[in-house]
């Protein structure tokens, strides 16, 4: 297939594909798809080997959101029955971590709800992250807090933060009909703020939320300009008590032509399959493994994945390995760029169902059945998922 062997020489080069020719990627047909993960498999066996990097997810504060984000439980007025919580002390929330590290993971990743940090709860994320790494040797520590304020990047580099996460979700054109009480802009600027102060930038999506082909690319696109090191890829989970949660818009096979796309755009990027793998790739998780090359181990913020020991086995029986703390996860080119710069940055309403043009082949019945609210780990008294 020309495209196919186009774009590999494209990633192999670290050059940008046309828009025509993502979208391309996300027409192919089933009968082609096999093809195309051993396209973009072969991009991401260049820049990352076979190395799986692992993270792992501590909800700092569940709930009690003033923000409307569609996609999320979290959200001001969700009726769904996940855990509500306030702030972690450092020390449970390091003990929380420590779980995630003793199963494998090199990064964790300390979240919490809300538009954005006030000064205090900068304060608040500082000890916490003291408290994780006094106790995790080598750990990488990512914050999530929502929109930040002037000084606030820095004042977390400053207190040993490695990374940024804050996700622009969809596209730019559409970003309206999912959240109103924040613009995209305000999104952008906080995922340069991190790069500014020297934090890692990351920055992802969220796939299934009735997007068209032209929004995934044009999110993609705008991802590869902001130049994050790390781009999750979140497939929408359709919370009950939410307003997307009758939007079973994706398949197993429509999942892997977004990551060989998101692949073909980043091909020297931090690509990792975050929320909602186990629900939309279910049996076809390892074939994903071919695409990104990082995940998260066990649960999500609000809600519960497969088994870390499961996640482990299925990573040694696709015939990859974890990637070690002693490990550099991105490319030379890239952290050498990093190190001139001095700069980290360079280390969860729609236009009509996906697939659009194959309305037939894209379908997707609801597994609700596969939804489980998180209702162990941190925040309560039963043993985390690691």
């Amino acid at each position: 297939m020309d495209l196919l062997n186009t774009l590999v020489d494209k990633g192999l080069r670290r050059e940008l594909p046309s828009r025509e020719e993502a979208l391309a990627v996300l027409a192919t047909s089933d009968d082609d798809l096999l093809d195309v993960v051993a396209a973009a498999g072969k991009v991401r066996r260049q820049w990352f080997g076979r190395r799986v990097k692992l993270n792992y997810l501590v909800n700092l504060k569940s709930g009690l959101c003033p923000e409307d984000c569609s996609y999320c439980s979290q959200r001001l007025g969700s009726k769904a029955e996940i855990l509500k919580y306030t702030w972690l002390k450092p020390d449970e929330a390091s003990q929380a971590a420590a779980a995630g590290v003793a199963g494998g993971a090199k990064r964790v990743c300390l979240v919490a709800s809300g538009r954005g940090p006030t000064d205090r709860d900068v304060d608040r994320v500082a000890q916490t992250i003291a408290a994780v790494k006094e106790q995790n040797e080598g750990v990488e520590v990512c914050a999530c807090l929502g929109l930040l304020s002037d000084g606030q990047a820095e004042r977390l580099r400053g207190a040993g933060a490695d990374a940024y996460n804050h996700n622009l979700n969809t596209s730019e054109a559409t970003y309206a009909d999912i959240t109103k009480t924040h613009t995209y802009a305000d999104r952008v600027d906080t995922v340069r703020k991190a790069h500014a102060a020297g934090l890692s930038a990351c920055s992802g999506l969220i796939a299934g939320m009735g997007e068209s082909d032209e929004d995934l690319v044009d999110v993609v696109f705008s991802l590869r300009e902001l130049d994050p090191d790390s781009v999750p890829v979140n497939f929408l989970i359709p919370f009950e008590g939410t307003p997307l949660a009758k939007e079973w818009n994706l398949t197993p096979q429509r999942c892997l032509r977004i990551l060989a796309m998101v692949r073909f755009v980043c091909p020297d990027v931090e690509v990792r399959i975050a929320g909602g793998r186990e629900v939309h790739l279910r049996s076809m998780q390892p074939l994903a493994l071919n695409l990104a090359n990082s995940i998260f181990l066990g649960d999500y913020l609000t809600s519960e994945g497969q088994a870390g020991k499961a996640d482990l086995e299925m990573i040694a029986d696709a015939g990859f390995e974890v990637e070690g703390t002693d490990q550099v996860t991105l490319p030379e080119h890239r952290v050498d760029a990093e190190s001139a710069a001095g700069c980290g940055s360079h280390e969860g309403g729609g236009c009509g169902p996906c697939g659009a043009d194959e309305p037939s082949a894209e379908s997707n019945e609801a597994r609700t059945d596969l939804v489980a609210v998180r209702r162990r780990g941190a925040g309560t008294d039963l043993a985390p998922n690691a």
